[in-house]
């Protein structure tokens, strides 16, 4: 039934003789504490302009030569596979 949401039930379980700090069963991935676009429930828009912040915000700017020369090569060799005519971008002077 798609008109009734249901969340999940949340439970405060704390082990009988554990004595550390924090939740035991509390599941938390490895790069969290690295990341923007974790955490709060956002729409689509939000994700993705966190996304692009986290990208721009990254060691080397988020740009990588060795991505985009890959890419034009992938998309060169792909037209030259299904023999797409380049001469419709240059004027013609007839």
């Amino acid at each position: 039934m798609g008109f009734i949401k249901r969340e999940a039930k949340k439970f405060d379980y704390k082990p009988r003789y554990y004595k550390g700090e924090g939740n035991p069963y509390e599941f938390k991935h490895k790069f969290d504490k690295f990341r923007t676009t974790v955490g709060k429930r956002k729409g689509i828009k939000g994700k993705f302009n966190a996304a692009i912040e986290e990208f721009k915000n990254s060691e080397n700017g988020g740009f990588n030569k060795t991505i985009i020369i890959t890419i034009v090569v992938l998309v060169l060799i792909f037209f030259y596979i299904i023999d797409f005519d380049f001469s419709i971008f240059i004027p013609n002077n007839d």
